[in-house]
């Protein structure tokens, strides 16, 4: 079988385009897990709230909103990259978001900017703790160079 260079470049620019567009599903899948989380979260407690109760209620409404986000970008995206990135962000985010609005009030839009921040941060953390689990045989082959 002949195969042509344009056909095997057209082949690789389609993968990489695909590589790139999940890439960019799971960061979407991050911050849209933590917005979802942060929003209601920002609606529901406020500074009468007891901070262990805003921190219970935090947790709860992100675990919801991260099982939400899974079962409508997993599918799309790989249930892995949006279930390991939306756990910590639906969880621990969720609590961390309740404690710091029962102790202090602040704006919607600020809350929705941090809530993007940190979905961005723990999907870097977790593809960064991916890559560095994966053996070197995986990610490619290595470039040798002169020293």
């Amino acid at each position: 079988m002949n195969v042509s260079r344009e056909a095997l470049q057209d082949t690789a620019g389609r993968s990489r385009l695909r590589g790139c567009a999940y890439l960019l599903g799971e960061y979407v899948a991050g911050v849209v897990t933590a917005v979802a989380t942060a929003v209601p979260i920002h609606a529901l407690v406020d500074r009468d709230w007891d901070m262990v109760v805003a921190m219970l209620a935090g947790t709860v409404l992100g675990t919801a909103a991260h099982l939400v986000v899974l079962a409508l970008l997993g599918p799309l995206v790989g249930f892995f990259h949006v279930m390991a990135p939306g756990a910590v962000v639906g969880m621990y985010g969720g609590m961390l978001f309740g404690m710091r609005d029962s102790m202090q009030a602040v704006s919607r839009s600020r809350a929705v900017a941090v809530a993007v921040a940190v979905g961005v941060l723990v999907v870097a953390a977790v593809q960064l703790y991916d890559r560095a689990l994966r053996p070197e045989v995986e990610r490619g082959p290595r470039r040798e160079t002169d020293s």
